[in-house]
């Protein structure tokens, strides 16, 4: 039996029970000194339909990113998941392609006519691919508050179990109605929500797939008791909501803004001197100039204060660490680059960008016509709405070397949530 511990009176009765409430009774062997390969599916092929809009719910945005790829990114980065490999409708390849830009994947599974059929077909795919795993955790794309804590619980439970689920015990009294009259109240005792993850081990699930197709069953735990392998319930994060229509959307949002209450802060500074030449680089674009920025790679002072910015809010080093001037493979490389590795390592962290605020400090060349353009370019590396970039200028009144054309500065403050 499981039981609650504690639940703090300050909650009521709508609160959220977390896993950390809960004790269990399976026991807890130790992991098995083999190391066993787990692989992340997620399921992603569904069409939406009540959802509505123009696009399907998983390539939504929340938070500034495509619902899919926030699913994704908790399972990539997560140190009990050795691979992810995702299954996807054939028909929206391109804005897969657009979700998932920059991330290590391997090609998507094309999925079937139902879930069922797309968790086989994915289960089938990873049974033909080169490292092929011990253990597979399955998850709805449309869950993408999903968090560390609960995957790696859910990991945790295959060590004495053939399966695991993500639950979340049911607190509200349950209701029969016939129409709008209600006609019994339903014993809410050991009833559970099943979420997602579902994780077994994989060659008894596919198994049970392949035995079970044409039954239309509603999730893998389902599949996986028709096959007659037990599985154990773990309770979730119950903020690990499936996003369903639009007002679930907005829900999702709210939580997404509660849940990233660890603010960091970071400071990046950047000096670059100017030497004659035809163009410059700042903020990812190039200007039409008499001047350039002398420096091993392209040299654009306004990207090298973001990285630091973002960087410094992380505590990972700074851009020197993690690209040095003494690599050659650096020499006049695109700033961009150093960007998108800073994000990469945010994301791998688990955290997202709230807002970065840029100041150029020049004479030449006047910043104002192309800021519209940096601010967006800027927006496009972050992976960030354009209202969470500011982009200034400012002369220092022909004092100090700037003032003297001498070189270029910039200043960078990023906030990062986690």
């Amino acid at each position: 039996m499981w039981k609650i511990n504690k639940i703090p009176a300050s909650l009521g009765v709508e609160s959220h029970i977390s896993y950390k409430d809960m004790e269990f009774p399976y026991p807890q062997a130790p992991i098995s000194p083999m190391p066993m390969i787990c692989t992340a599916l997620i399921v992603a092929a569904g069409s939406g339909q009540r959802f509505g809009g123009l696009i399907p719910k998983q390539y939504q945005e929340l938070g500034g990113m495509p619902i899919l790829r926030r699913s994704i990114l908790a399972f990539l980065g997560h140190t009990h998941i050795d691979n992810v490999q995702v299954v996807i409708s054939p028909q929206h390849r391109d804005l897969y392609d657009k979700a998932v830009e920059g991330l290590d994947l391997p090609p998507p599974v094309h999925g079937g006519a139902t879930r069922q059929d797309s968790v086989r077909l994915g289960l089938e795919a990873l049974e033909k691919s080169a490292q092929k795993p011990d253990l597979v955790m399955i998850h709805d794309a449309a869950r993408p508050l999903i968090d560390a804590q609960t995957i790696t619980a859910v990991r945790k439970a295959l060590d004495s179990a053939d399966g695991a689920i993500a639950a979340k015990p049911l607190v509200d009294t349950l209701k029969r109605g016939d129409g709008n009259v209600i006609t019994d109240t339903i014993n809410r005792a050991n009833l559970w929500q099943a979420h997602t993850p579902q994780a077994f081990r994989f060659d008894k699930i596919l198994a049970a797939h392949r035995a079970a197709i044409g039954q239309k069953l509603t999730d893998d735990a389902v599949v996986a008791e028709k096959a007659g392998i037990p599985v154990i319930l773990v309770p979730t994060n119950a903020d690990n909501m499936k996003i369903t229509n639009p007002d679930d959307l907005g829900r999702a949002a709210r939580l997404l803004g509660q849940t990233f209450g660890d603010i960091r802060t970071g400071i990046g500074f950047d000096v670059h001197r100017l030497i004659p030449g035809t163009e410059i680089h700042l903020c990812g674009i190039t200007i039409p100039h008499d001047r350039t920025l002398e420096g091993h790679s392209d040299a654009d002072v306004v990207l090298h204060a973001v990285v630091d910015a973002i960087m410094g809010a992380m505590s990972a080093g700074d851009i020197g660490h993690h690209f040095p001037p003494s690599d050659n493979q650096w020499k006049g490389a695109d700033s961009a680059i150093f960007v998108r590795k800073a994000v990469q390592i945010l994301n791998e962290r688990g955290g997202i960008i709230s807002n970065v605020d840029v100041t150029i400090m020049c004479e030449k060349p006047r910043i104002g016509i192309h800021r519209q353009a940096m601010q967006e370019r800027l927006a496009e590396l972050l992976e960030v709405n354009q209202d969470r970039v500011s982009v200034k200028a400012t002369t220092t009144e022909r004092l100090g070397f700037t003032g003297r054309e001498e070189g270029i500065a910039a200043q960078a403050i990023a906030t990062l949530r986690f």
